[in-house]
């Protein structure tokens, strides 16, 4: 006999609430289920099927999608490493002797910003 998900099952394969689930079949924002006295799903329908919703998962992404994701994922460490740099070039220049309105100005932040950094 072939694998069925429940309700449930298939709500934390789509990472959210079983009633949201439900909603999402009752709209057809998600395949029917099975035919029979139960209601049961088929894994690799619901696998398959594009998920709504701006929380959509990464297993109904095309190709292009998990390219975006990764291509953004790799901005956003860059970014965390060049503003890890701004606070450690920040420190620099406060032992140097540098204004902070000066810093910020440099560094294109504020200077309440700049404050922030030196304080921790």
């Amino acid at each position: 006999m072939p694998e069925t998900w429940t309700s449930q099952q298939c709500a934390e394969a789509w990472g959210v609430k079983t009633p949201t689930w439900l909603g999402y079949v009752s709209r057809g924002q998600a395949p029917p289920p099975l035919p029979g006295p139960q209601k049961r799903w088929d894994p690799d329908a619901v696998r398959d099927f594009p998920r709504p919703g701006a929380g959509r998962s990464r297993s109904a992404a095309s190709p292009e999608v998990l390219g975006l994701l990764d291509d953004m994922a790799e901005v956003t460490t860059r970014i965390d490493e060049l503003q890890a740099r701004q606070r450690e070039l920040a420190r620099a220049g406060k032992a140097a002797g540098a204004e902070v309105r000066a810093m910020a100005r440099a560094l294109g932040v504020s200077p309440q910003t700049v404050y922030g950094w030196l304080e921790n």
